[in-house]
């Protein structure tokens, strides 16, 4: 799956999910295309790349 972005010069490029984290944490993006809509950086919420350690029961191991 490719991802609509518009690079800081102002051109749109389609880039996969990994690229996209890239370009994020390099800030060489205004914002993104994701199906609910435009995501700008630096106005609108982002997921955090950096996963909490979760403390509850592991429920994804196979029985």
């Amino acid at each position: 799956m490719l991802i609509r972005v518009m690079h800081n010069e102002g051109y749109y490029d389609y880039v996969k999910p990994q690229i996209l984290d890239r370009l994020i944490a390099t800030k060489k993006i205004i914002s993104f295309y994701r199906q609910s809509g435009v995501v700008v950086l630096g106005a609108d919420t982002l997921r955090s790349s950096q996963r909490e350690h979760y403390a509850g029961d592991e429920r994804r191991l196979a029985s």
